[in-house]
């Protein structure tokens, strides 16, 4: 699973970016601060099942605090969009080819509207342009893609799969190919779209294969009267107001020991004293944190991933009546599957040879046997009976 965070320079994508991993990157006032793509590891959250089995788990493959896992996901900051990128302009080729493997988009933008499209200090930009762009400039991207092949693509009856074949390495299916040209009535046999009908045909793909959420960033300089004009400007988007300034500094506090914080917390503890900038720059984020209940970042990883990736959380064991592996490890691991996923699909995630020689499941809870095509559920506690040695 990859994120990728998106948006045009200079809306805080590398501070975003920053606050999820706690990786050091550059971060400036400037456009195109960032020119490589940064690669980290940020987590999403979920309540431990733990209590509820009456047992304490010992995670491997993520972290428990207070009852909660957080759970490794991988994370892309890229370099910022402009205008004419999808024509080579900016960063643009390079940005466009970063997010090939991504699996959804986070857009930031500037709440405040204090930088434009081209990341430019200005005295106001619409941050529901800034979107618009993006979407426009993704949408040309795989629309140009399509119209540079119509020669090859007008000779194949087959055109699903002729697609399928030109976006080999883009994780697209056959399925949201078929899918997206029934959206707009296109047929599939002997492509010879229009440009506008190329693009059409793009933009409803990336709708179903790289969904794009809104971050609505730098909710600390403005208030939620910006945020819901926002989202009354996006109607159809998902937008979480966020500010990655607040959570990158409490993050840097909590491990400089300052505080003790949570990340999706209201609140945070002052464990040491601090100076007299340092105390006024604390009061301010606990005044913020209470008044939006929290930064919005963690919530918005976790919408990315269990919103529109719709993925659940399951606990593979060995051991159905201690819940553990075979190290003696209590809830070792947490997987994220998709919706839909069965007993097989959580075998394949441990081992290939457990997938193909699979006899059926256990729900370690009720200690019933699953068939091969369960459905699983979030917060199922599995374990897989397999003749693989």
């Amino acid at each position: 699973m990859l994120i990728g965070i998106i948006g045009a320079p200079n809306k805080g994508k590398s501070t975003l970016f920053s606050a999820l991993t706690m990786i050091e990157v550059d971060i400036a006032d400037y456009p195109f601060t960032t020119i490589k793509p940064n690669m980290g590891v940020g987590y999403v959250t979920k309540k431990c099942v733990d209590a509820e089995l009456g047992v304490k788990c010992n995670p491997r493959n993520s972290a428990c605090i207070d009852g909660t896992r957080r759970i490794p996901v991988t994370l892309i900051d890229v370099a910022g969009l402009v205008p004419g990128a999808h024509l080579g302009k900016g960063m643009g080729n390079q940005f466009l080819n970063d997010l090939i493997n991504a699996d959804v988009l986070i857009q930031v933008v500037d709440l405040s509207g204090k930088t434009d499209v081209q990341g430019n200090l200005a005295g106001y930009s619409s941050p529901a342009e800034e979107v618009a762009m993006v979407k426009e400039e993704l949408a040309s991207w795989i629309g140009g893609i399509i119209t540079k092949h119509l020669n090859t693509l007008s000779k194949r009856k087959d055109g699903d799969q002729a697609l399928y074949e030109l976006f080999t390495g883009f994780r697209i299916s056959i399925e949201q190919i078929r899918e997206a040209a029934q959206k707009n009535a296109l047929p599939l046999s002997s492509i010879n779209w229009s440009e506008q009908e190329a693009a059409s045909f793009a933009g409803a793909l990336l709708q179903v294969n790289k969904p794009v959420m809104v971050a609505a960033n730098k909710m600390d300089k403005v208030s939620q009267k910006e945020l819901a004009a926002l989202k009354e400007a996006l109607p159809g988007y998902v937008v979480v107001g966020c500010s990655a300034a607040t959570e990158l500094a409490l993050r840097k506090a909590a491990k400089a020991g300052f505080v003790d914080y949570t990340p999706g917390s209201d609140s945070f503890v002052q464990k040491k004293a601090p100076g007299i900038g340092q105390k006024n720059a604390l009061e301010f984020m606990a005044k913020y944190l209470k008044e939006n209940r929290g930064t919005g970042i963690q919530e918005l990883l976790n919408t990315a991933v269990f919103g529109f990736l719709k993925k659940i959380v399951v606990y593979p064991v060995e051991d159905e009546n201690k819940f553990t592996d075979h190290s003696g490890n209590v809830l070792p691991d947490a997987v994220l599957l998709t919706e839909g996923s069965t007993p097989v699909d959580l075998a394949a995630t441990i081992h290939t040879d457990l997938a193909k020689h699979m006899l059926y499941a256990v729900d370690a809870r009720k200690k019933l046997r699953l068939a091969k095509d369960y459905r699983l559920k979030d917060g199922d506690v599995i374990k897989i009976v397999s003749s693989a040695k």
